[in-house]
């Protein structure tokens, strides 16, 4: 078996790092550019930042703030938040990312993934879904600017975001989001086993257990986490950490 990529997801609220709960209460864990050299020291597969309140402000990247994280990253950089267009994408790759997360603009209109995919490449595009469960009913797409879950089938849209053009799929569980309680891994096989790009689970994990979970269990190619790298303890003190490549290949034996 390949070793999986494992991808720490840091959330940024204007020029500062915060960790959420069930996509609420965020909390500051410190600043983007010193956790990006920790992260370089520690080698990891690739980093995804995502800008919370762009799409809520109806704004479009913070390309100042993103320049300045790209510049210091030493591995492949994916971003997400208020991206919109094909220029706000082209921008972001000027400046040294590798991969945008298009979210809620494709919520509005898909053919924003075709056409940015077709700029650009496949590679370049995640389509991302949040997911929440509802009271009633079955899991349904979650639409953070409202606050509110769509009547969309997470399954459904993900195959709709592969099928026009996204060359990977982001599945973010918000029930799960720094709860530390582990994958949301019925969702994340549905959605791996509809559609013929790679799929990165995100939202809940605790530790390399978890990862494995999402893998085996889950059939991602990849899992991310945010808290499982900022916090440490019960008491949530704030500690970058980051397994090595043979404790994560250890973790799937």
């Amino acid at each position: 078996m390949l070793i999986p990529r494992v991808i720490p997801v840091l959330l940024l609220k204007g020029e500062g790092l915060v960790k959420t709960t069930a996509f609420k209460d965020p909390k500051y864990v410190g600043d983007p550019i010193n956790a990006v050299r920790i992260f370089n020291e520690k080698e990891v597969d690739e980093l995804i930042f995502l800008d919370i309140t762009a799409a809520k402000e109806n704004r479009g990247p913070n390309l100042e703030m993103v320049k300045r994280i790209a510049s210091e990253c030493f591995m492949p950089l994916g971003y997400g938040g208020g991206v919109r267009s094909v220029e706000q994408a082209g921008a972001l790759f000027a400046i040294g990312v590798e991969k945008v997360i298009i979210n809620s603009g494709a919520l509005d209109d898909l053919r924003l993934i075709t056409d940015v995919s077709n700029r650009f490449g496949a590679q370049a595009v995640v389509g991302a879904v949040d997911v929440r469960k509802p009271l009633l009913g079955g899991p349904k797409v979650y639409d953070h600017r409202t606050g509110s879950t769509t009547g969309l089938d997470p399954v459904e849209h993900a195959r709709r975001l592969a099928d026009a053009g996204a060359g990977e799929v982001f599945v973010n569980s918000v029930d799960r989001d720094g709860t530390r309680t582990g994958y949301m891994v019925d969702i994340v096989r549905a959605v791996a086993d509809a559609v013929a790009v790679p799929v990165i689970a995100s939202g809940g994990a605790d530790s390399l257990t978890d990862v494995r979970r999402a893998v085996v269990d889950g059939h991602a190619s990849a899992a991310a986490a945010g808290a499982m790298f900022v916090y440490h303890g019960r008491h949530r003190a704030v500690l970058i950490t980051y397994p090595t490549q043979q404790e994560i290949a250890a973790s799937l034996c």
